[in-house]
């Protein structure tokens, strides 16, 4: 999917090196590079954090929800960038600030992950994260992330 910036699940695989259990993004509704992305992260039942996180009312994890937040920012850097990931190329997750959880999330609920970029300055990227449910602001947070590129590797060195 391509339209508005919409992506589908194989384009958002192509986008992040995660992969199932930790990949936290379904679907991408749109992705402004340089502005913003909405995403879904469609909570089940069958997450695996659930049956230890509680046995007897199943809560999404606060640093689960913090980590789909994290995704969808890491998928806004890599199209603001024009880069598509490799084994050389990541965007890590190297801070958070202001976190804070307002209501739990349930199996069923669908989770809006908004995120827009504050600010973008040598070689740290700064996002304003919000995590929603039926409209309804779940959690917040302010979500830095950092490239890391690997210099290629050269064959037998000199000396």
């Amino acid at each position: 999917m391509t339209e508005t910036g919409k992506m589908d699940i194989e384009a958002i695989m192509r986008q992040l090196p995660h992969r199932y259990p930790f990949l936290l993004v379904d679907r991408v509704l749109e992705c402004v590079p340089g502005e913003r992305i909405h995403a879904l992260k469609n909570v089940t039942f069958n997450e695996p954090f659930f049956p230890g996180h509680f046995p007897h009312r199943p809560v999404m994890p606060g640093v689960m929800i913090i980590e789909a937040l994290a995704q969808a920012a890491g998928i806004l850097a890599f199209k603001t960038a024009g880069v598509i990931p490799d084994n050389d190329t990541r965007f890590y997750f190297v801070a958070i600030d202001n976190a804070r959880f307002r209501k739990p999330v349930e199996p069923g609920d669908q989770l809006q992950l908004k995120v827009t970029l504050k600010r973008a300055f040598k070689g740290i990227w700064k996002f304003h994260c919000l995590a929603q449910v039926d409209g309804v602001e779940v959690a917040s947070a302010e979500i830095m992330v950092a490239p890391e590129t690997k210099a290629p590797k050269t064959k037998g060195a000199p000396g």
